[in-house]
């Protein structure tokens, strides 16, 4: 079983930016595409980026331009680089296996307020 542990939340000022990490354990997180989910109060968690094992990336249309998906299979991490940060996209912040299936990590908190 794969454990995931998300870092680099935190309150940024709105068009400010964060990078967020997704650490992976385990030699079979390489062979696998991967996904930044969030989830706000009161809603239900959304795929906001993905990215194949190979590099292909794809993003939902509200972060389109604004936020690229990234991985180090070496070091087994995936990473989110956040910019021009709205506040809507408060929410703590889970990467996992593109379909989800693997156990959810603590997740990382980014608060985007003035």
């Amino acid at each position: 079983q794969v454990q995931l542990v998300e870092s680099g939340g935190g309150l940024v000022q709105p068009g400010g930016s964060l990078r967020l990490s997704c650490a992976g354990s385990g030699s079979s997180f390489r062979f696998n595409a991967m996904g930044w989910y969030r989830q706000a109060p009161g809603k239900q968690r959304e795929l906001v980026a993905g990215i194949t094992r190979f590099g292909a990336t794809s993003y939902l249309d509200s972060v389109k331009g604004r936020f690229t998906i990234s991985r180090d299979n070496a070091k087994n991490t995936v990473y989110l680089q956040m910019n021009s940060l709205k506040p809507e996209d408060t929410a703590v912040y889970y990467c996992n296996r593109a379909d989800a299936s693997w156990s959810w990590g603590q997740g990382t908190q980014v608060t985007v307020s003035s």
